[in-house]
């Protein structure tokens, strides 16, 4: 735990590091906070009315991201069968590390941190930043709560084929599979930093801290495969969302000509792949 919490500390610092400096104000602290909250839930909101507004080009990256989820599917039980071989091989920081940060405690911790940071610095910045985090994730989250009791998909660890569902019921964690909520709290984290930076080796480093919560839920016997890849979309697209609302309500925007994703299947030899361009 003491090393985990040293590379979330190194994480946080180097996100910190990254911003720009603080401009005071002569607006309070309070009403920032009331503006930014509001824009929490008006972020959330925005986000889930969206399907009622998709057009073609909407509609086609849903498409494509239901074939790659069906895709992944099909490769359940192999991935499952290879991933918990090399459970034991892990090394036991990165599996803590892979457990804990996709935890909601965690999340809402680091989170809150960068949004109190920026409040506290008055940094347009830092609390727009906050707001994308803590807005997303709350989204997502209570989205993939809501999946996993309508659907009661059988994890990998209670012995049950990735074919057992039991819906609408949420009384037994067994059935709690689909989604992953670790993945889906780890990679939106993950993305809302990453559009902070334009610096490719930055942003990988950022996606992989973020992407091994989402890799470790398949060697624990968490999820499926199938389970972490539409949680990575789901991920993917609420931050979008989320990020071209607030455009609307701060001043402070970043990489706007990066504010598009993009998706395509992959064929080749013995490969099938999922790509997603942003």
């Amino acid at each position: 735990m003491k090393k985990l919490s040293i590379l979330l500390v190194i994480s946080f610092g180097i996100f910190v590091h990254g911003q720009d400096t603080a401009f005071d104000t002569a607006e309070s602290r309070w009403s920032m906070f009331k503006y930014d909250m509001k824009n929490v839930f008006g972020g959330m909101g925005h986000a889930y009315s969206r399907p009622f507004h998709w057009k073609g080009d909407q509609w086609g990256d849903f498409g494509v991201t239901m074939i790659g989820t069906g895709v992944a599917y099909f490769f359940d039980d192999p991935v499952y069968n290879y991933a918990d071989g090399i459970k034991e091989d892990i090394p036991q920081i990165i599996r803590d590390y892979g457990f804990e940060y996709g935890s909601p405690a965690n999340n809402y911790m680091i989170t809150g941190g960068v949004y109190a940071v920026g409040l506290i610095a008055k940094n347009k910045k830092l609390r727009r930043t906050g707001v994308l985090l803590i807005s997303s994730a709350s989204t997502a989250g209570l989205l993939q709560q809501i999946m996993k009791s309508a659907f009661g998909r059988a994890r990998p660890l209670s012995g049950r084929s990735k074919d057992t569902f039991n819906p609408l019921w949420a009384g037994d964690k067994d059935f709690h599979s689909f989604p992953s909520g670790h993945a889906i709290l780890a990679m939106t984290n993950a993305h809302a930093i990453a559009k902070q930076f334009r610096n490719g080796w930055v942003k990988g480093g950022i996606y992989t801290l973020g992407a091994i919560p989402a890799i470790s839920r398949l060697w624990e016997g968490k999820h499926w495969l199938s389970d972490v890849v539409l949680s990575v979309a789901i991920s993917f697209f609420t931050v979008e969302s989320i990020d071209r609302y607030l455009d609307k309500k701060y001043d402070e925007k970043y990489n706007a000509s990066q504010k598009r994703v993009s998706w395509n299947l992959n064929f080749g030899p013995g490969t099938v792949g999922l790509q997603m361009q942003f």
